[in-house]
């Protein structure tokens, strides 16, 4: 069975690694933590992802320059903001994102 591979960008090292054993805890999702912009670009050239989910620590034009790059590689793919607050929060933020007509930013 394939896994909806989702991509996470944040610069906390413990935070990014406690969502993605969230993440990677259901059984049909697969996380990959990116540190920054640039890494994020580069594992989008490499790999596709279902989601991508904005996390702390970048920049508010970190965030821009994001999300500019990621919809010129993959015009559909869904850019969520997480904005923290616990497990049931993440996971709604994740299944509101893989509907197929959420609103994205």
């Amino acid at each position: 069975m394939d896994k909806t591979q989702i991509l996470i960008i944040g610069t906390n090292k413990p935070i990014m690694e406690t969502i993605a054993r969230l993440i990677d805890r259901e059984e049909k999702w697969l996380a990959t933590i990116a540190f920054s912009v640039e890494q994020a670009i580069e594992i989008c050239f490499k790999k596709e992802f279902s989601l991508a989910l904005i996390c702390a620590g970048l920049s508010a034009e970190g965030e821009l320059e994001l999300n500019k790059r990621l919809k010129k590689l993959n015009p559909n793919l869904p850019i969520i903001m997480h904005y923290g607050g616990g497990s049931g929060l993440l996971f709604a933020e994740i299944y509101q994102g893989l509907k197929p007509h959420a609103l994205k930013i």
